[in-house]
């Protein structure tokens, strides 16, 4: 009897266990059925083809929940503020000044720094004990660093920085061509400073903390070359300390506020520089001593309209009342444009190619065209802002023709982003001259006669 009871019983173990593995079955038929039906399939295929199908089940679950999970984290950062698109993005979020700048006191005179009075027997001392910088890198080739700059803020007008990005291009051209090391500045060093004058306290700080260089080259952000062949005459100013753009008999006889420009100007870097800056700079404090200075000029000076002080205005009333202190070391330059005014110039762009060559930095083929009063980085400016944008381009074209020919390309035309080639590929490129006088590869200008 107990024989048939555990026969019983394992018969019945049996039972259940098969009808076990027959619900295993099922399911796993109704599991291969659903997944068929999700991915489109028609009948069943061979096991091996079954079991890709499951391994395709679990990938695309895996992908569907990575998906979710993606878009889950991006919803949540659009809720945050976190949008990838530049479009909805505020950029004053992020440009946040850490302090106010600080108040000076308006009854202390404005100085750039502490008092020198020996700079030129530091620096003689300087060059003296380090011969691997010297001031002349050829006998009459002076050490030159060209300094630009920009606000340190984004344009107003969001295509400014566009073509404060072509300005600066233009001008490292032009550097390496001619063997000038260059700086480009975007902190304002003197809050009190701000506007026109930035450029003084920085450029006293160029001058003092790099001692190997002769001339400093002072050039605006919208100013570009565009003769890139013309090599300035040093040997003309061995005996001047500054040289401007400008007329003497408008400056010294005259007082016309325009008689000279202070966009691109070269300044030596001696103790009468020093000097020169510590008389110049006090006009420019932001506020009451400007505004007052600005009556000054307006009626001291033909022809100025009424505004606060300016770097180029007081730089003709301090050459045309204190001549005898100046006068006798500053090189007013106007055999070539130093430079040049963009209204002359621009429209003649293209009767300078037929009729000129690069290389004479005058009126046949201008050194510099400076775009003045268009102000590309605000909103607004004193012409119109599409004339000024499409002269612009033509004059960055105008000269970055210059610099494609050496590689053979040119812009399809002045007012394209295009380049065409100009010339076929050669087997030996090291025999090939370009028709500027630059010599390849070594890439260095020789003078152009004219």
């Amino acid at each position: 009897m107990l024989t048939w009871c555990l026969g019983q019983h394992r018969v019945a173990q049996i039972q259940r266990t098969f009808h076990k593995i027959k619900v295993t079955i099922l399911c796993l038929l109704l599991t291969l059925v659903m997944i068929r039906s999700m991915l489109g399939a028609g009948d069943f295929g061979t096991p091996e083809t079954d079991f890709h199908l499951l391994q395709s089940s679990f990938s695309a679950a895996t992908t569907h929940h990575h998906t979710r999970r993606i878009l889950e984290e991006t919803k949540e950062n659009v809720d945050n503020g976190n949008s990838n698109s530049y479009d909805s993005f505020d950029i004053t979020k992020i440009l946040v000044d850490d302090e106010p700048p600080e108040k000076k006191d308006p009854n202390i005179p404005y100085s750039l720094g502490p008092k020198i009075s020996d700079w030129d027997e530091q620096r003689s001392n300087w060059l003296k004990n380090n011969p691997d910088f010297p001031n002349f890198i050829q006998p009459n080739k002076p050490r030159v660093l060209l300094v630009t700059g920009s606000s340190p803020k984004p344009c107003e007008n969001p295509v400014g920085d566009h073509y404060l990005l072509k300005s600066i291009k233009n001008k490292i051209d032009y550097c390496r061509i001619h063997g000038i090391e260059i700086f480009y500045n975007l902190a304002l060093l003197d809050a009190e400073m701000a506007g026109f004058w930035a450029k003084l306290p920085l450029i006293r700080k160029l001058l003092l903390s790099h001692p190997e260089i002769e001339f400093l080259w002072w050039m605006d952000s919208d100013a570009m070359f565009t003769d890139m062949v013309f090599e300035v005459p040093w040997e003309r100013y061995k005996d001047y300390n500054m040289v401007m753009h400008g007329w003497n008999e408008m400056v010294y006889d005259q007082k016309n506020w325009i008689g000279l420009n202070t966009g691109s100007f070269l300044l030596r870097n001696n103790q009468w520089a020093l000097d020169l800056l510590d008389t110049w700079a006090p006009m420019g404090p932001k506020g009451k001593v400007r505004e007052e200075a600005g009556k000054i000029l307006t009626r001291e000076l033909k022809g100025r309209p009424v505004f606060e002080a300016d770097d180029q205005s007081a730089m003709v009333y301090i050459l045309a009342t204190q001549r005898e202190q100046w006068g006798d070391k500053v090189y007013l330059e106007n055999h070539y444009y130093l430079h040049g005014y963009w209204g002359i110039l621009v429209d003649r762009y293209e009767e300078m190619i037929e009729n000129y060559h690069p290389g004479f930095g005058d009126h046949r083929w201008p050194l510099v065209t400076h775009f003045v009063g268009c102000k590309p980085c605000a909103k607004f400016g004193d012409y119109p802002i599409e004339r000024c944008l499409k002269q612009m381009d033509r004059a960055y074209n105008f000269g970055d023709n210059q610099v494609l020919q050496m590689y053979g390309f040119s812009h399809k035309s002045l007012a394209s982003r295009r380049v065409v080639k100009t010339r076929n590929e050669t087997s030996n490129p090291l025999e090939v001259k370009d028709e500027l006088g630059l010599l390849h590869p070594s890439f260095k200008a020789v003078k152009v006669q004219s």
